[in-house]
């Protein structure tokens, strides 16, 4: 075996190391990215689901006095039922954004009516179903930004070498379409 002999080995073997390297620190990568997307999914999922939980006690605490809202009430109460953790993404996300805006006019309507206000429980049911709406604004923009890293990760270079060997798609976003949101029919009349 000559210099040049050992020499190309060298390169050879140097070369198929960067390469072997590349393709790992790609692939594990990647794998982090799929499980800050999973978590963040999660995490949204406790968020919507606690406010699944929390709405119809607001809708029980204000149902009796504010007869004159059942439209509002009932739409709350119907989006409610079509929540559904095992429905894609996008369908979620057009649920979810169909209840929060129900939700924002439930509670505009209760702040019409100084009797429900004034009350501890409607009083604590909003704050918690306020906050229940921001949590799920933070964590769907979290979770949005999770499947922004992925997707732009898997169509660079080495990733989109490997991506259809793991068989990796481009997740869809928390996002909805803007013909797919449901915006209540909610007519505020006086008291």
């Amino acid at each position: 075996m000559t210099v040049f002999d050992m020499a190309a080995a060298f390169a050879i073997t140097v070369l198929g190391v960067i390469v072997v390297f590349f393709l790992v620190t790609t692939y594990n990568s990647i794998v982090g990215l799929l499980q800050r997307i999973e978590k963040a999914w999660a995490n949204i999922d406790v968020a919507l689901r606690q406010r699944h939980d929390e709405l119809p006690n607001l809708v029980r605490a204000v149902r009796d006095v504010m007869a004159f809202e059942q439209d509002v009430l009932q739409e709350v109460t119907r989006l409610r039922a079509e929540y559904s953790p095992a429905a894609p993404i996008p369908q979620q996300a057009a649920t979810s954004e169909a209840t929060s805006s129900a939700v924002r006019s439930l509670l505009a309507v209760v702040e019409r009516y100084p009797s429900l206000r004034s009350q501890d429980n409607v009083a604590s049911l909003q704050e918690e179903i306020a906050r229940l709406e921001e949590v799920i604004a933070d964590r769907r923009e979290l979770y949005n930004d999770s499947v922004y890293r992925y997707n732009t990760r898997i169509g660079q270079i080495p990733a989109i070498l490997i991506a259809q060997i793991f068989g990796w798609r481009r997740r869809p976003f928390f996002a909805v379409e803007p013909s797919d949101i449901q915006r209540p029919d909610v007519e505020l009349r006086p008291t």
